[in-house]
């Protein structure tokens, strides 16, 4: 089993930051086509041989995932796209 974990800072605001979480989940779902749920600052998103989360802290995100056997094969590919709309949303 293969894991990601990416930090990511920012300088937004709470509900900024949340708002832009959102977008970029939507945007991964549609690519990847995770189910995704929020618990508090915690988005969920899940996929068969997938399971992950964009925790909300201050000042900072942090993608976590845990990859299946099959998955792990993608994971320079999931990993790169999670970085990139991090960046294209986050700076």
């Amino acid at each position: 089993m293969s894991q990601i974990d990416i930090r990511h800072s920012h300088s937004l605001s709470p509900a900024r930051a949340r708002q832009a979480v959102q977008e970029v989940a939507d945007k991964l779902s549609e690519r990847f086509e995770f189910q995704l749920r929020w618990e508090g600052d915690v988005l969920h998103f899940s996929r068969g041989g997938v399971d992950g989360a964009i925790e909300l802290l201050p000042r900072q995100l942090r993608v976590t995932a845990r990859l299946g056997f099959l998955m792990s094969a993608f994971k320079g590919r999931i990993e790169e796209e999670i970085r990139r709309v991090l960046d294209e949303r986050f700076g």
